[in-house]
């Protein structure tokens, strides 16, 4: 790529990536390449459809969320090592509003980076919950992030209710685990789940982004800028 194509090619992901924050996925990509300082029919060279751009932006973002993985794959509880990578996924989607609607609708061809890594980095975790008897076998990784996906998009609606996205993790969590024997549960009611609650996980590692009750809104430090 010529050095002055690479300059625009870098811009326009510098743009889109602050467009994407500030006004979610659906931005106008004309008002993109206005702000990259390029003509329309040069964003459409580097990245043929919205759906091209948006995976160029979200691969970084997906790129921590794989070295978050390496990570907790040492942790000492595999599920609440695969509960904050799931934490991190929410966080990352969150910061730009549409995120997760535009992964979990878009097909495997539409953006197969963002799927790949997502699916590698929490497919090892999951595998290692799995082998430890403590997810349930017949959970898949694509299970979990549709399910993810789905739980931001609903506090992302319901921006006003606290802690709903706290308890549909929980709720998701629980639901994945595998169930207590017989023997185990003598003396409780009959489907109890094996463990009382799945909430924040204790491995989050310090600093790490993590929703409050809700799910952290769009970060509006570049609203003035646009």
């Amino acid at each position: 790529m010529r050095a002055d194509a690479q300059r625009n090619y870098d811009r326009l992901l510098e743009e889109a990536r602050q467009a994407f924050i500030v006004h979610g996925t659906d931005v106008a990509l004309e008002d993109i390449a206005r702000h990259a300082g390029v003509g329309i029919g040069t964003l459409y060279r580097h990245f043929p459809n919205r759906y091209s751009l948006m995976n160029a932006v979200f691969v970084r973002e997906i790129d921590a969320l794989g070295a978050r993985s390496i990570e907790l794959m040492s942790a000492d509880d595999p599920t609440e090592a695969l509960t904050s990578w799931l934490y991190a996924m929410a966080a990352h989607s969150s910061a730009y509003r549409g995120m997760a609607a535009a992964i979990g609708e878009a097909s495997d061809t539409q953006m197969p980076a963002c799927k790949f890594k997502l699916r590698e980095s929490g497919g090892q975790l999951l595998t290692r919950a799995q082998q430890a008897g403590a997810v349930r076998e017949d959970i898949r990784i694509g299970d979990l992030l549709k399910l993810t996906y789905a739980v931001v998009q609903a506090a992302e609606k319901d921006s006003t209710e606290k802690g709903v996205f706290q308890r549909l993790m929980s709720i998701m969590m629980e639901g994945i685990r595998t169930r207590p024997s017989a023997e185990a549960s003598a003396g409780s009611p009959a489907g109890a789940p094996a463990v009382a609650s799945a909430g924040a996980p204790a491995v989050a590692s310090a600093g790490e982004r993590r929703p409050a009750a809700t799910v952290p809104a769009a970060s509006d430090a570049h609203a003035g800028s646009r």
